[in-house]
């Protein structure tokens, strides 16, 4: 069984949490993430380095296909919080479009 030493600290208290005004600070600290288009397969509306700012894990921004932002915004709040990512470089993601052959997105903390 994982000791409290062994989870990642996030320094993130929610007992510190005991109103809006709390939840707003802990909320502001979080980053926006910036969605870039690294890899293209085949047919995409969206071209090469087109960039994407997710304000926070709520947001959809404006222009984005809806199936990529289905399959993004599920890492999303990781990448804000700076979760290690499974890749090379854990601050980042390479996540794939949901069509078999056709884009890859890195998703990054965004430090703009």
């Amino acid at each position: 069984m994982a000791t409290p030493s062994d989870l990642l600290d996030l320094g993130i208290d929610p007992t510190s949490i005991g109103s809006y005004k709390d939840y707003e600070a802990l909320w502001n600290r979080l980053a926006p993430v910036k969605a870039t288009m690294i890899e293209k397969y085949e047919t995409c509306r969206h071209k090469l380095d087109d960039t994407f700012i997710y304000r926070n894990h709520y947001d959809r921004p404006e222009g984005i296909c809806p199936a990529l932002h289905h399959v993004l915004q599920l890492y999303v709040l990781r990448a804000s919080i700076g979760f290690p990512s499974w890749d090379n470089d854990p601050a980042c993601y390479r996540i794939h479009c949901p069509d078999r052959k056709g884009t890859v997105w890195l998703l990054e903390r965004s430090t703009d």
